[in-house]
């Protein structure tokens, strides 16, 4: 039987553990698997493009568990009706293939994305950064701000998007929460003052959300809405002046903000920060990018974590989905045999 939690119930395990309690928790499992980074197989997402959106696969395995996540990315559904992001995920044993966990991923990557985030700014921003700057306020957005809490300490926002409604939406659910927001009448604004600046734009277009004069000595810079070719966020001129962080180049390199680079363009990898073989910030006055697109390992770690988190508990069930005859080499059997009369 293999272990399954529906979107009822990942909601109320969220619900009832906290978000914010669970980001800590997937960060944690990042830097488990991110300090074995060279164990996964690694391969960048396969990725079917659509003039209506994306739909890829992201596998990985580290020879014990193998896993993948389906997700899309439509940025025209909500004016449908429609999420821009779903996903589900799979772990299944290496040993003899059977899938072991499947989960929906909507919710848990959202968690997981704004973990990988915080994991990544511990490593690059200032570590006493207090303000962060938010640049589109959609599904992410509430994330980010708890994921920065959990990290930082912060509760100063600074926030824009060109969606009134979506502004109100973030402050509607974030004022209850304790945090103090500001909505800027521009994304220059939002950066007037900001230690660490996150990006999540929606638009499948080459934008610059971000000019390189806003941006000042000493920032770290969170671009994650920059995530399939095409898709950019950021000046490339900031690029050229800051150390950029990535979670796997060959991907990164196709998807993200240093595709507008050339590709020599020079990166560092973000587990090699956390294994001491390159240095992260270099002064208190870099400018740090970490030029995030999402990698399978990520969801690697936060399905392992939900799996160990939710077993033997309420929000766990159990499917046959695996098709399980007596005798190994006769699925016919499991069927029955079938004759047609006459």
């Amino acid at each position: 039987m293999t272990s399954f939690v529906d979107v009822r119930n990942m909601v109320g395990w969220v619900a009832a553990t906290g978000p914010e309690r669970i980001i800590a928790g997937i960060m944690e499992y990042l830097e488990q698997d991110f300090a074995r980074w060279e164990s996964f197989d690694k391969t960048p997402r396969v990725a079917s493009h659509t003039p209506f959106g994306v739909i890829e696969l992201m596998p990985t395995s580290d020879h014990e568990s193998y896993a993948f996540k389906y997700v899309n990315g439509h940025p025209s559904n909500p004016a449908r009706g429609y999420q821009t992001v779903t996903a589900f995920g799979v772990l299944a044993d290496v040993h003899n293939g059977y899938p072991t966990f499947l989960a929906e991923m909507t919710v848990l990557t959202a968690l997981r994305t704004a973990a990988t985030s915080a994991f990544a700014a511990k490593l690059l921003a200032r570590p006493d950064s207090r303000v962060m700057a938010m640049i589109g306020t959609g599904s992410q957005a509430e994330f980010q701000a708890l994921a920065f809490r959990h990290a930082f300490g912060i509760t100063t926002l600074r926030v824009f998007d060109v969606d009134p409604d979506a502004i109100a939406k973030f402050v509607r659910n974030m004022l209850p929460l304790g945090f103090a927001i500001e909505v800027a009448g521009s994304a220059a604004e939002a950066l007037d003052g900001a230690d660490i600046v996150t990006t999540c734009t929606a638009d499948k277009a080459r934008a610059t959300v971000v000019a390189d004069e806003w941006v000042r000595p000493g920032m770290h810079l969170n671009a994650i809405g920059g995530d399939c070719p095409g898709k950019t966020e950021l000046d490339p001129a900031i690029l050229d002046r800051a150390d950029v962080f990535v979670e796997y180049t060959p991907q990164t390199r196709i998807e993200g903000e240093i595709q507008a680079k050339p590709a020599d363009f020079p990166v560092t990898e973000l587990w090699e920060v956390l294994a001491g073989r390159r240095a992260g910030r270099a002064e208190a006055d870099a400018i740090t990018v970490f030029d995030s697109v999402g990698f399978a390992i990520e969801d690697f770690s936060a399905l392992r974590y939900a799996r160990d988190q939710v077993a033997g508990t309420r929000y766990e069930q159990r499917i046959d989905l695996v098709a399980d005859p007596d005798d190994p080499k006769d699925l016919f059997g499991l069927v029955g045999a079938f004759s047609p009369v006459g």
